[in-house]
């Protein structure tokens, strides 16, 4: 019986995107209180009742929050120097997949109202 996780994870950041036309107001930096969304799919193990321990997808996600958290995108992260919610969610699933090999989905938040969910495919 297959199940999915999802673990919720914070982090601030400042960037801007270069490629935008000028005037839109994405090419001025700002900055966002990004949520992120791991989502892990995969079967019940019978003995642990678990498809994954919830602190192992954290301990995977750490070492990337600590990349993100209050950082400027463009120039502090190599391969987020266009940092829009689909890059970013591209590079996470990038670092995260080979930890976590039942990754289904990285979803970023970069508003209340707007997210991008990524799922490597």
């Amino acid at each position: 019986m297959p199940a999915t996780l999802v673990k919720s994870f914070t982090f601030e950041s400042a960037h801007f995107l270069p490629n935008l036309p000028e005037g839109h107001k994405c090419k001025r930096i700002h900055g966002h209180s990004f949520q992120c969304e791991v989502k892990i799919t995969g079967e019940i193990d019978p003995v642990t009742g678990f498809v994954m321990d919830f602190a192992d997808i954290k301990a995977a996600f750490k070492p990337l929050r600590d990349q993100l958290d209050h950082r400027f995108l463009n120039h502090d992260v190599p391969g987020l120097e266009n940092p829009s919610s689909e890059v970013i969610c591209k590079w996470i699933w990038d670092r995260l997949k080979p930890q976590l090999p039942l990754l289904t989905a990285v979803v970023i938040h970069e508003t209340c109202t707007a997210r991008c969910e990524y799922t490597g495919e």
